[in-house]
């Protein structure tokens, strides 16, 4: 079985909205450090909205703010990632990864790091 399962993808138009699900194990969920990434073909992988924890407190970065939005529900071990006002160059496959060993800002780059397998968002005009 998969430790992190995203889901919710899908093809949508201009403007319209998605909510994506990342469902983790609860050997690697994390309320310190977990988050969405994503890859258009042919680019490098980006930060699309993640939380860590600095000094106690949670911090949370978004590639764009307005339009990207991330949530947990620790009760089903899932974080949840927002999408409003679609645009094309939002294309791209979104990967959800955690890290419950670690919970700086550098969290993503430590070694066992769980990534999930992704879930495609496609938007046309």
């Amino acid at each position: 079985a998969q430790d992190v399962v995203e889901s919710g993808g899908g093809s949508v138009h201009t403007g319209e909205s998605l909510r994506l699900s990342c469902v983790a194990s609860r050997y690697a969920y994390s309320t310190y450090c977990m988050g969405w990434f994503r890859q258009a073909p042919g680019k490098e992988r980006e930060r699309v909205a993640t939380l860590h924890t600095d000094r106690g407190s949670t911090v949370y970065s978004y590639l764009e703010k307005g339009r990207f939005s991330i949530s947990q529900d620790s009760s089903n071990n899932t974080l949840y990632l927002q999408i409003d006002s679609l645009k094309p160059e939002d294309t791209a496959m979104y990967y959800c990864a955690t890290n419950p060993a670690y919970s700086d800002s550098t969290c993503f780059s430590r070694p066992n790091t769980y990534w999930g397998q992704g879930t495609q968002v496609t938007v046309s005009p």
